[in-house]
């Protein structure tokens, strides 16, 4: 449960980072604008590493990773049906159209789609943990991106064309094998 705290605290330290007035402006000027996005990308990765190999090793654990609650079953139905934007979300962010121009900032609503998702169905710490440490994040972070006036980012409809395309073959493959294959953990048993 360490690492996986360890690593939630260095990945969303990183993440914080911005969201302080003249902060990255003085990395920037210290690093330069590539030695600056290069210290942040291997911070942050290093993070996603500990968060990924930590949550791996807590959330089979039995002992230091109590139930907090017992889903009930329509949660599944729930969490199903929250992941399908999350894709298309997630997309959009890197393929700028309507959609983002509509939601203002594409992957902090998916971030926080998916790890509201995630909690409703998961009960044990390491998922409240990891799931709920993000979308405490990225709330935090929607609302500094709001009060900064970062630029939202638009253009053509056939970007939203393709973000809906590839996040809804990014869904039907997370639903049939993807899960299994990443996470280690079936969909449909």
């Amino acid at each position: 449960m360490a690492l996986l705290i360890l690593g939630l605290l260095v990945f969303i330290g990183i993440h914080l980072v911005p969201t302080q007035p003249g902060v990255r402006a003085g990395g920037v000027t210290r690093f330069g604008e590539g030695g600056y996005k290069g210290l942040f990308s291997l911070v942050a990765f290093v993070g996603l590493a500990l968060i990924i190999y930590g949550f791996g090793q807590a959330r089979f654990a039995t002992s230091g990773n109590p139930q907090l609650w017992v889903p009930p079953a329509w949660t599944r139905h729930a969490t199903m049906t929250l992941m399908l934007p999350v894709f298309i979300l997630l997309a959009a962010a890197y393929l700028p159209g309507r959609i983002s121009a509509a939601v203002k900032h594409p992957m902090l609503l998916s971030v926080k789609l998916w790890a509201l998702a995630h909690l409703l169905i998961s009960g044990r710490l390491a998922q409240l943990l990891l799931f709920g440490g993000l979308l405490a994040w990225a709330v935090f972070d929607r609302i500094s991106v709001k009060r900064r006036g970062v630029a939202i980012k638009t253009g053509p409809v056939r970007n939203d064309v393709l973000a809906v395309a590839i996040g809804l073959l990014a869904y039907a493959f997370m639903l049939t094998r993807g899960h299994t294959l990443l996470i280690g953990v079936p969909l449909f048993p």
